[in-house]
């Protein structure tokens, strides 16, 4: 979507435009005019024909305010450079121009306060290469959602600005990192509309973070910008006339001061001359007649020292004479010194030898006790270790063999207890075998009446058979808990590494005699209590007629409390009676 304006003839710049990122470089003959600006009526038409340009053209002009408008209007200049630019035409090859690039924030009170971006193109060595550019905030948000930008209006100067100077320090690289192109869809930069790109290149593709449209000058407005420059150039040469005459009439005054100081100077001069010709002429006589005296002065003292030097010579003659003498006896003296000395070296040479000979034995004899030291300490440390370890496996074994032989008490004690509760068992047993041989007789008295409930007891029968087989199911469980405990025993006694734990199993075992040792005097106590409640049953059974039945209910109720009681208990054997009884 692209969308124009014609701004104020008084800013200097004629229209605006943008196109989205993916609709830079296309051909800008189809044009729409965005919803927001239709209000105004400034449209573009969607055919590139030449009466619809003119009216274009038209309808910018007429958009200007008149010169004697109202509106009041300031400028602020935020960017004025040169910038390369990479000129694109259609059908022509890439080519660089240098353009310069003038971005102000104009600003409007009357009769609203508003502010608006212009951008313009110029060329300095092509007066009529004009392209201009205005951005209100209205533009900027539809150019915001059209190129996804991301910073607001305030900040989009400054961040356009920042673009600019990016390019301007890539573009003296031979690849730059961001470049500026300039799209034209004519063959030549003519009175076409084209398109400034800011491009981010990189090896996979190149970017365009910002696309802008320019609008060219017309003949009237270039008429204005030429003006502007020509207006600013004469500012510029009056100023310069200006300073030139400033500085010519600075210069007279100088060169006046300067020619009469100079003629003063001269003067000066003259007579520093004749002064100093008197004074040199006086100073060389002065130094001529010093020279004289000083010469005279060093020939006499020549005389002195050269006969000064003849006694000192003879003097130093005859004590060299004496020295020599002294220092030939001394020679004698030392030549006997040294014969003594060699003498004595060569003696000392040979004790060194011996001395030698026998520490190199020596410290042969030191090394090897070093290394029998070495190899002794070593088997020190073996047999230290190995005394060690076996300390430790004594202890270990002797600790092992006490537990061993606590465990063979507890398992003692164990099995003692476990045949005293076999003994209660078994008195237990020959007790219940005495009341179910009394129940016997006592339900061959009651198969008579049972006869007349025969439908109801096939029912129990069935309800009885499930619990056998239910039994039966729980008797196998309890015959492999047997043989896998058996098993660990057996392995127990394989494998002495787990002796601790099995004394921990040991410990829950004896608490679990312990709990059913409690249980068989609690189940004791039920039976007891169940006993008492059958000797009433009985009592009610006799009293009433109809109290066989419930007498049979009740007979059904006690088997079922007695078959819970033996399953509570571990290692015991069931018996399946017939008629529902089952004995321990």
């Amino acid at each position: 979507m692209l969308s124009t304006k014609a701004p104020p003839r008084s800013r200097g710049h004629l229209a605006e435009a943008f196109l989205p990122l993916h609709e830079v470089g296309t051909s800008p003959c189809h044009w729409r005019p965005s919803p927001w600006r239709r209000r105004r009526r400034h449209f573009l038409p969607r055919a590139p024909c030449a009466h619809r340009l003119g009216s274009i053209l038209r309808l910018l002009l007429r958009g200007s305010r008149a010169p004697n408008s109202k509106r009041k209007m300031a400028a602020e200049s935020m960017f004025n450079r040169p910038v390369c630019v990479h000129v694109r035409c259609q059908g022509c090859e890439e080519r660089r121009l240098n353009v310069r690039v003038n971005i102000e924030l104009l600003s409007i009170s009357n009769p609203v306060h508003k502010k608006d971006l212009a951008v313009r193109l110029t060329d300095d060595t092509d007066p009529f290469f004009l392209y201009n550019l205005v951005i209100s905030e209205e533009d900027f948000q539809s150019l915001k959602s059209q190129q996804g930008l991301l910073v607001d209006f305030s900040a989009f100067p400054q961040k356009f600005i920042d673009l600019l100077q990016q390019c301007i320090q890539e573009q003296n690289k031979d690849i730059p990192r961001f470049l500026l192109q300039l799209v034209s869809s004519a063959s030549v930069l003519d009175h076409t509309p084209v398109f400034l790109n800011v491009v981010e290149t990189n090896p996979f593709k190149h970017l365009t973070h910002l696309s802008l449209k320019f609008l060219p000058g017309n003949d009237a407005e270039i008429k204005k910008f030429l003006a502007s420059c020509l207006k600013c150039l004469k500012e510029d040469k009056m100023m310069l006339e200006e300073k030139l005459r400033k500085t010519e009439e600075d210069l007279a005054r100088q060169l006046s001061y300067t020619q009469q100081s100079l003629s003063e100077k001269s003067r000066e001069l003259d007579k520093l001359k004749n002064e100093w010709t008197s004074y040199t002429t006086a100073l060389t006589n002065k130094h001529t007649q010093e020279l004289t005296n000083e010469k005279e002065r060093a020939l006499q003292a020549q005389a002195q020292y050269q006969q000064q030097h003849e006694q000192q010579k003879k003097e130093l003659e005859n004590l060299h004479q004496k020295s020599i003498q002294q220092l030939q006896n001394r020679l004698s003296e030392l030549e006997v010194i040294n014969k003594d000395l060699t003498e004595r070296r060569y003696k000392g040479d040979s004790t060194v030898r011996e001395l030698k000979a026998k520490l190199s034995g020596i410290e042969d004899e030191c090394q090897r006790a070093k290394q029998e030291v070495l190899s002794l300490r070593r088997e020190n440390t073996t047999l230290d270790a190995e005394c060690h370890e076996k300390e430790k496996l004594v202890n270990q074994l002797q600790t092992r063999v006490a537990v061993l032989e606590q465990e063979i008490k507890d398992k003692d004690q164990l099995v003692i207890r476990t045949k005293e509760v076999l003994d209660a068992t078994q008195e237990q047993k020959v007790i219940l075998e005495e009341s179910t041989e009394k129940k016997q007789s006592h339900i061959e008295k009651l198969e008579t009446t049972i006869k007349s409930l025969s439908a109801e007891l096939l029912k129990a029968n069935e309800i009885i058979k499930k619990l056998q087989g239910d039994l039966k199911t729980l008797m196998s469980k309890l015959k492999l808990k047997n043989t896998v405990t058996i098993q660990q025993e057996k392995l127990l006694a394989e494998k002495e590494e787990r002796l601790q734990k099995e004394q921990r199993e040991l410990q829950e075992m004896g608490q679990s005699l312990r709990m059913k040792e409690q249980e068989v005097c609690k189940l004791q106590e039920q039976l007891e209590t169940t006993t008492q409640k059958l000797e009433e049953s009985k009592q009610l059974l006799k009293t009433n007629e109809n109290g066989r039945f419930i007498q049979f209910h009740f007979s059904l109720c006690k088997n079922d409390i007695v078959i819970e009681l033996l399953l509570q208990i571990n290692g015991s054997n069931y018996i399946a009676l017939p008629v529902g009884f089952f004995f321990v």
